[in-house]
Parts: C-alpha cells; structure tokens; sequence
C-alpha cells in the first residue's frame, strides 16, 4: 500500500492490495477476518506512516525502544478500523455481492470514524492513491472519501470475479465506472475565469532545532524579509509558511506595521504564519495574518493587532500542538512538553482572508487532512485553497510527499488552485484542472513567483460534500437488510409450514 501513495505513486498496486486484503480475510470466522484484517491494517500503517517516528526519534529525546514502541502502539489502534470493516463484513454477509456491499458500507463506518474519535487521523486513506490516476476525475463529483469507497468496491468485485469464476461482479464495477463519469461529464460546471495573479512563495528552510531559540528570532523574521524584498514588485500576493515570523504577535508589531507598510507600498498583500500569545486570556492561537492591501483598490496598508483579517487554527494536532492529560505526561518526556505544545484552538468556521481583493481559503498543516472540514470553510467567494505547515518534523521522508498529494486532492474535490507553502519543502502550486504542479526543491532557502489562473464555478462536492455517498451507503444497507429479511421470512415460512 505504501508505494500507492506519493513520492512512489505506483497508484495499481492500491488495488491489487485490497484484492489481496479481501481474499486472506474472505473467512467464515468472524474472529479470523478481524483477525487478518488487523494485519493488513496494521502493515499499512508502520510503513506507510513510518515518518512519524521521525520526529519521535529525532525531537521527542524518548530512547529507541519506547519511541517503536509508542509507533507500534499508533499503528495497532489504526488497524483497529480495517480489522472491524472485514469482521463487519463477514459476520453479516450471506452471499458474495452481500459481502462487497457491506465491505463498502463497514469501511464508510471505519473511515469516518477514524477520522473523528480522539481528534482524527485519516492519513493514508485509500482514495489518496488515487491522486495521479485517471479516477481522479470523479474527485469534484464523490470526494475522496468516494474514491475511497469506489476502490473497496472494484477491489472486491475483481476479487468475487475471480472466485466464484463469475464476470457480473467485474460488469457491476464497469457500470458504476461508466456512470460516474457520465455523471462528472454532466454535472461538470468549473473553468478558468478571465483572472489570474501573481504569486510568491517564500521557503525559509529554517532547521527545526533553531525555530523556537529567542536568539533566532530576528535573524529568521529577516531572512524571510530580504528574500521577499526582492520580489516585490508585479507581485500580487506574498505567501510564508507556518509560524514564519515566530516571535508571538502582540511583541512583533513593529515588524509587522513596517511590513505591512512595505506591502501596500508596493501594491501587494503577505499572508504568513504567527503564534499569538493574547496576555489577557492567556490563549495562544497558531494563527495566520494579513499584511498589506486587504482589497485591490486599498491605497494603505490595514494590519492592527487583533484585526478580524486573520485566521486561528482549530485542528490542533496531539502532542505537537496540544498535550492530554499534560500535567501527567510533560514532566515524563521531552516529547510531551515541545516548545509551541499548547495552543488554543480557533473556531471550527472562519472567515475566509481576504487579501489584495482574493479571497483565500486557509488551512494550516494537519487540517488540510479533514475534508469537511476544509469545505465547511469553503464559500462561493473562496479564490485560492492555501495551505501552511512545517514538514521540517519528518526529515527527508514520505511524510511531505504524502501531505503534499493530501494538499492536491484537496483543490481536486473543491476545484480551486492550491497555494502551499512550507518551511523547508514541498512548497509549490498545483492545478485542478490541468493537474501541473510548480515547486520548490525540499530543503533549500529559495522563492517560486509563478502565474496563478483562478477558477470559476462550483464543483458538486463543493456544493453537497459526503451527502450524496451516505445517501448511497444508506440505500446499499437498506438493499441488504431486506433481503436478509426475506431470506429469514422464507426460512421461517418453510419451516412452519412446508
């Protein structure tokens, strides 16, 4: 499953694993399904998200042992959820194409909630893979929570194909492919609109070991300075990944007025991460601002403190961002008491930041991953999905790779341009509609002014979300429950009268 996913996007073989997955749990023991399940579950996860014991190993100080140890502890409760969709699967099932049905309907159940229960983790799943394949037309239609479940659904119609020597599982799964895109064809409204910008996207590449030291301060806020003063002219928006400037905001203001000065002087709009430590409430929000002109027509800079132009991250990542049950587990390990581990967390709904006229959609690192969430935010207005974060955490690993494909599959289903931007890579551009992307190499301080053609028009996961698949999985249960009903009204039948 690993090599389906980004950098390796070998997107075949995400297939040929769920085929493998259906037949080793294809069992009449529910015990056994959940069983194997749990296997194949557990081996998707140590590997495919192997570069999170990257950041424990490197910047948690917890000895090897217990940092494997808390990865495999990760893993297990990951497998959890494909270990339950097979077991579901089986102990329900009376037929083949019952199975397939309640394979898609368990691991609807499964992936939502592994997307929800202890803040969610919905990393890695199934539908990512199919990022760079040519099922990534049905993105704007079904999501990729759809692609998703469409891959549980021809996965396990080739594998009852090839069992029961039988091609209507293999037909059905042509069917649905055909009306899918019939249905993409008709329901396609989105096209370039007459506008496009200019944009710059200002890498640092700031060692994480140096991030949080006061003496740094300074030198990193100047460092992104210099490297944007060069630009900034015929540039209509300035973008700088998350906590670029990171000395808190309430002891930054006079950086932050002369840039904002700066800005509007030369015609154009910086959006950049900052921690905001309010003194009065005692909330710390990792936040991102607007300096400069906040409309096309704006003469003046707008930047004030507090101003309503900002944006404060509300899915906080644990550990990183925030620490359960902290006053038992900081003083245990360095890993539970990282600088910047305690935030407060913003509004799930905001604003969109209105920037130089744009109205920019705004997610910081890990929220990028929630797909509802991300929509939820999403307004007929929105010009520009932007996405902050810092890969630094996961060295030269799969880790960026695979958040950067997240990122894509994210301005696929909404059908906007993705701006991203991070400390040291993968910073870069994509577009929906070609499918090109622009980037920076990892690793190095450098800029990327590139031409961003905006898009009109609203895609139907942009207008209905998940509704219509739930819809779906609804009917698909209803279908199974009356005739498992039939069939226990017949047995009844038979057996008191014939």
């Amino acid at each position: 499953m690993t090599f389906s996913y980004a950098p390796f996007n070998l997107w075949p073989i995400a297939i040929f694993s769920i085929v493998a997955a259906c037949f080793v749990t294809d069992k009449y023991s529910t015990r056994s399904a959940a069983k194997y399940g749990f296997a194949f579950g557990f081996g998707w996860f140590a590997l495919g998200i192997s570069w999170v014991h990257v950041s424990i190993a490197q910047y948690g100080g917890l000895p090897l042992p217990i940092s494997l140890l808390l990865m495999g502890l990760l893993c297990a409760y990951l497998a959890i959820y494909p270990a339950l969709a097979f077991a579901f699967a089986t102990r329900f099932s009376q037929s083949a194409w019952q199975r397939i049905a309640l394979l898609v309907i368990g691991f609807a159940i499964a992936e939502f909630l592994r997307g929800e229960l202890l803040t969610g983790f919905p990393w890695l799943s199934f539908g990512y893979a199919f990022t760079d394949s040519p099922l990534n037309i049905f993105a704007p239609l079904i999501g990729e929570f759809g692609l998703t479940l469409l891959a549980v659904f021809l996965a396990s119609g080739i594998y009852y194909s090839i069992k029961e020597k039988h091609a209507s599982f293999c037909l059905s799964a042509f069917g649905v492919l055909l009306c899918l895109y019939l249905m993409s064809s008709f329901t396609a409204s989105t096209s370039y609109s007459n506008k496009s910008i200019s944009a710059l996207l200002v890498q640092g590449n700031i060692q994480q070991s140096l991030r949080w030291e006061p003496e740094q301060f300074w030198p990193t806020m100047s460092k992104y300075r210099d490297m944007t003063r060069v630009e900034w002219q015929d540039t209509d928006l300035i973008v700088w990944p998350e906590a670029a400037i990171p000395e808190i905001e309430d002891m930054a203001a006079p950086f932050l007025e002369g840039l904002d000065k700066a800005a509007a002087f030369n015609n154009t709009a910086v959006i950049t991460g900052i921690p905001d430590y309010q003194f009065d409430t005692k909330a710390v929000y990792n936040t991102l601002i607007v300096l400069g002109k906040k409309y096309s027509d704006s003469s003046d800079g707008h930047y004030n403190y507090l101003h309503s132009n900002r944006y404060q991250k509300h899915q906080l990542l644990p550990i990183g961002e925030f620490v359960p049950f902290e006053d038992i587990l900081r003083p245990l390990a360095p890993l539970f008491n990282l600088a910047m581990s305690s935030f407060s967390r913003g509004e799930r709904v905001q604003n969109n930041l209105i920037a130089n006229g744009l109205h920019i959609l705004p997610a910081i690192c890990y929220e990028i991953v929630f797909s509802s969430f991300v929509r939820d935010n999403f307004t007929e207005q929105s010009d520009i999905l932007f996405t902050v974060s810092n890969d630094a955490w996961f060295g030269d690993s799969h880790g960026p790779h695979q958040h950067m494909q997240i990122a894509r599959m994210r301005a696929m289903e909404l059908q906007r341009p993705l701006v991203r931007v991070t400390n040291n890579g993968i910073t870069g551009v994509y577009d929906p509609i070609t499918q090109t992307e622009q980037t920076i190499p990892q690793f190095e301080a450098n800029t990327l002014k590139t031409k961003v053609q905006l898009i009109t028009g609203l895609s139907p996961f942009s207008q209905y979300g998940h509704t219509p698949i739930w819809i779906l999985v609804s009917l698909i249960a209803l279908a199974v429950l009356a005739n498992n009903t039939k069939r226990a009204l017949l047995s009844k039948f038979e057996k008191n009268f014939l």
